[in-house]
């Protein structure tokens, strides 16, 4: 069985991480470059970086960053924010990115997840779905939630697979910052659905939903961030955690 993965997410605006973060031993909380280093230490398996100036401010996320970030890591790295066309993911790539993150741009056109698999490979592009439960339907949001769209969030991923994503990240924007567990329904229901991986995100508050999570919703990855910046969760112990239950995770 393949391991399941635990993945800090790091919001990125104008090169510096946002979101208050209380390691101990860091001389510069705001440098993405030596947290990475120390969630890499910790038994991170991956990290998400999402560049929050990106979409909402059109700026092209930073390639620097990436280079940087990539000379000092030894665990993938997804990024995401204002990448639109092939260009934008082909400079993340060749800058040491493992995959890509998109989202606003494959909602206004949905031909970009399938030019992308093509030209990279299907593993290369998660497509992240932040979604709200509104009137009995699960609806997809764009730009941090501040647009809301008509598409149903069943729909859209089920197309995205079709198109070639390789990987979902679905934030439940409902559970997002509550602290009150994952919305495991959701995410089970759409794990059933579709044969490619899903990454849950939005809610994680404590050890035991990531357990949840997992054994419910049956899901290949969790994300988080606060509880993971804050200290809250420290990853040896959530594997250890994990482990007890019978859920294989990388030690």
């Amino acid at each position: 069985m393949l391991s399941k993965r635990i993945i800090p997410c790091l919001d990125v605006k104008d090169g510096r991480t946002v979101k208050g973060i209380n390691f101990v031993d860091l001389r510069d909380a705001g440098d993405p470059v030596e947290l990475a280093a120390q969630y890499a230490k910790q038994g991170a398996d991956e990290l998400v970086f999402l560049d929050i100036t990106a979409t909402h401010e059109r700026r092209k996320t930073m390639i620097e960053m990436v280079k940087s970030v990539a000379r000092q890591l030894n665990i993938p790295f997804t990024i995401g924010g204002g990448i639109t066309e092939i260009a934008d993911a082909e400079a993340l790539l060749n800058a040491g990115a493992d995959k890509i993150s998109i989202n606003s741009a494959a909602v206004k056109n949905p031909q970009l997840i399938e030019d992308l698999a093509k030209t990279f490979g299907v593993q290369f592009v998660v497509l992240a779905v932040d979604t709200k439960h509104i009137n009995g339907k699960n609806i997809v949001h764009l730009n941090g939630g501040r647009l809301i769209t008509e598409l149903e969030t069943e729909s859209w991923i089920k197309q995205a697979e079709n198109l070639g994503a390789g990987e979902i990240l679905l934030t439940s924007m409902d559970h997002d910052g509550t602290k009150q567990g994952f919305d495991c329904d959701l995410l089970g229901k759409i794990n059933k659905m579709i044969n490619i991986p899903i990454i849950a995100s939005g809610g994680a508050g404590k050890t035991e939903h990531f357990t949840e999570v997992f054994q419910k919703a049956g899901v290949d990855a969790a994300l988080a961030a606060s509880v993971f910046h804050y200290g809250e969760i420290l990853i040896p112990d959530l594997k250890q955690e994990l482990k007890r239950n019978n859920i294989p995770v990388r030690i």
